[in-house]
């Protein structure tokens, strides 16, 4: 009970998810993550959970002068680990735990976008912080910028507890230099007692009886990637004629649009204001928490996600440190703490059976889930960009149900 009144709480108290709030509806920033991404997918800022107490924002970058214990790479006496993410991505009796196990302190500091994250890791040159955790596409771009440590993994005995289906992707194709955290699994809920269509797939929420009812978020990859889907084409594709024929059938879901949001589309659901929704991971997880009646679909065209990578800064001023929070992270048990916290699926296959019940039906993947055609959101070319951008413009127009 505890868990679901302070997911309730953050939910009320957030004003959108800092991985995607400022880009997802926006037609600036590649790739408008998913979830995440992720974030928290674009999913990630939606993590749920208080911060903890002693995070700072990073307003101007962390001296390495200042942190006490750092004898380099190779020394065993780092006492301080600078953690640097988004809001409330760790239950505090986790990061309590590990202080207390290892006698290493977390100086956790915050960022809001995935880009400011980018901007500071490389005004640091990838010094400063010693665990940087971000969604899949910003990690893309900060490797081949040369700003992320390749992992030892004989410093990472548990590195085999990660899910692999979480690993291999484009952002990360060796599974070289990230630790998963955390998975934006693009779903459909609805309310059984307010709709007359059984829904299995993106398809059918084109449905007439789901006419000015439904509630998507404003995130134009993921809501593009959609038709997309429906028309048996990549969410990755850059030819512009396929994105413009997806926008052609996007117009003809508009009629069905009520809502258009990134903040608490879930309650919508749960108050009635809409039947049906495409919503972030965790807010799907909030509204199963409130009512175990609605139902998940994992769309039968194939399922769309983000990760959320861990990560050693090239130049981490506290690499041992850094190994000895991945591993512990890594832990079963403490895995399976930290996805019910943050809300978002697991990436840890051997955390799994650790996860209650009581979230286990939307933090883990079902074990029928045909994952063919499932896809990340990757980087896409500035024509098919701005092919998007002109046909997420014409539908939001077209429902009249902009943010």
């Amino acid at each position: 009970m505890k868990k679901i009144i302070a997911l309730l709480l953050v939910l009320a108290l957030a004003l959108s998810l800092a991985a995607c709030s400022g880009s997802a509806g926006s037609s600036s920033t590649n790739p408008a993550t998913v979830t995440g991404n992720t974030g928290p997918a674009e999913d990630s800022a939606e993590a749920e959970g208080t911060n903890p107490a002693d995070s700072e924002e990073d307003e101007g970058g962390v001296n390495p002068a200042t942190v006490t214990g750092n004898t380099g790479p190779e020394g065993n006496t780092e006492t301080e680990l600078v953690l640097y993410t988004w809001e409330a991505m760790f239950p505090q009796e986790v990061l309590d735990a590990f202080e207390a196990d290892t006698g290493i302190k977390v100086n956790y500091v915050n960022f809001d976008y995935d880009e400011t994250m980018l901007a500071r890791l490389e005004e640091e040159e990838g010094g400063a912080y010693d665990v940087v955790i971000a969604d899949d596409y910003i990690i893309e771009t900060a490797v081949k910028e040369g700003l992320v440590a390749e992992l030892d993994k004989e410093k990472l005995p548990s590195f085999g507890n990660i899910d692999p289906f979480y690993q291999g992707w484009f952002y990360d194709p060796d599974d070289l230099y990230t630790v998963p955290y955390g998975a934006g699994v693009q779903t459909i809920v609805y309310d059984p007692a307010l709709t007359d269509v059984e829904i299995d797939g993106y398809e059918d929420l084109w449905d007439e009886s789901l006419r000015d009812s439904i509630g998507i978020t404003a995130n134009y990859r993921v809501i593009d990637g959609m038709a997309l889907k429906v028309l048996g084409e990549s969410m990755n594709t850059s030819d512009v004629a396929k994105i413009e024929e997806a926008g052609e059938k996007l117009n003809a879901l508009a009629p069905n649009i009520r809502l258009i949001k990134d903040d608490r589309l879930e309650e919508d659901l749960l108050s009635g204001e809409i039947s049906a929704g495409i919503m972030y991971t965790s807010q799907v997880t909030s509204a199963m928490m409130q009512n175990p009646d609605l139902k998940v679909v994992y769309p039968k065209e194939g399922i769309g996600f983000g990760i959320m990578g861990m990560f050693i800064p090239s130049a981490a001023p506290h690499a041992n440190a850094a190994y000895k929070f991945l591993e512990y992270i890594l832990q079963p048990e403490v895995a399976a703490q930290c996805f019910e916290y943050i809300g978002y699926y697991s990436t840890n296959k051997a955390a799994n059976e650790f996860i209650s019940d009581e979230y286990k039906g939307f933090l883990t993947l079902p074990e029928d889930i045909d994952l063919e055609n499932a896809e990340i959101l990757e980087n896409i070319s500035n024509d098919a960009l701005d092919a998007h951008n002109l046909v997420w413009e014409t539908f939001r127009a077209a429902t009249g149900a902009g943010e």
